[in-house]
């Protein structure tokens, strides 16, 4: 039998086979549907965090350079510049090390 492929099953043993084993994406046990809510924690969110949900992100993202790196890029004239990416990257590792040694 393939990965993704239903087993076949006699008549007979069909409907023990079904309540057995469930099918991909089908909870183990039936789920019985009741009016009462599931019993869970109540979450709030501050009044920070609603601010920061609200606040224009767009502003932090410098448009016109996104626009020439995309222009580039369709041009094919966008150049990676490896050691720059590898410096860059072992900075942020070397600030990592220095803020857990703190």
């Amino acid at each position: 039998m393939k990965i993704g492929q239903q087993p076949e099953i006699t008549p007979a043993a069909g409907q023990a086979a079904q309540s057995a084993a469930p099918r991909v994406g089908q909870a183990a046990t039936p789920v019985a549907k009741t009016d009462r809510k599931a019993p869970g924690v109540g979450v709030t969110v501050s009044a920070q965090a609603r601010a920061l949900e609200q606040s224009d992100s767009a502003a932090d993202v410098d448009t016109e350079k996104v626009n020439a790196i995309r222009q580039a890029i369709d041009q094919k004239s966008y150049v990676v510049n490896p050691e720059t990416i590898a410096d860059k990257l072992l900075a942020n590792a070397r600030d990592m090390l220095d803020a857990t040694r703190r």
